[in-house]
């Protein structure tokens, strides 16, 4: 499978993707000197951060500070680079010598920002809806998974319903914890006193509880 059928977009100007695969340091080395993908990054970055803001300020309604925390979580490099890796686009790069013996494919800096670069790509050669598509496929996907359940604090929105009771008491145990120690899945459960009011499941512990604050809510009708 090509990379354009990964990727579900046909170039219509092939110059568009073989620049966003060009690292500086390929280009450099060449002796064409090709320009490189870093002008195509620049504008990858506006066009997602666009797309992704528009986003989430549909789905959630949450305050600035929110809406902002979740949208870092999902341009930040650790996300786009799990985000090339679905769709191995390290392995399409164009690498000078040194950069590929040094392991560059496999470098989160590089191979995020090439993602940006690619994004910019779709978005110079067929306009700014292929390239939503494109990036809502992983962000959809992103929000979908729970994690970005941290950036909406349901443990504090939980905490101010039961303060309004005093003699309630609001705790969060776990209840299970399994998994190799790079792919770790917890199970906490969140009790109001002695009653289990919410069960969350998720790769973190943090992520857990606040899944489980969010069930509770939902039982509570917030």
């Amino acid at each position: 499978m090509t990379l354009e059928q990964r990727i579900g977009y046909q170039f219509k100007n092939g110059k568009y993707l073989r620049r966003a695969l060009t690292h500086s340091s390929y280009s450099n080395e060449s002796r064409e000197k090709p320009e490189c993908n870093e002008r195509l990054e620049f504008l990858g970055d506006a066009v997602l951060s666009l797309v992704v803001s528009n986003y989430i300020y549909h789905r959630f309604h949450l305050n600035e500070g929110d809406l902002t925390k979740i949208r870092a979580s999902i341009v930040c490099e650790k996300s786009l680079f799990r985000f090339a890796g679905e769709i191995g686009l390290g392995e399409e790069l164009y690498l000078g010598r040194g950069e590929e013996q040094m392991g560059g494919r496999t470098r989160p800096s590089i191979v995020s920002d090439a993602f940006e670069a690619l994004i910019a790509a779709i978005f110079l050669d067929g306009g700014l809806e292929p390239a939503s598509r494109f990036i809502l496929r992983f962000v959809r996907e992103e929000l979908d998974t729970g994690e970005r359940s941290a950036f909406v604090d349901y443990k504090t929105m939980l905490q101010e319903i039961v303060q309004k009771n005093p003699e309630e008491k609001v705790s969060y145990v776990l209840v299970d914890e399994n998994g190799p120690d790079h792919d770790k899945h917890f199970v906490v459960e969140v009790r109001l006193n002695s009653n289990v009011i919410g069960r969350g499941e998720f790769r973190s512990k943090k992520g857990a509880e606040q899944l489980a604050a969010k069930e509770a809510l939902e039982l509570m009708g917030e």
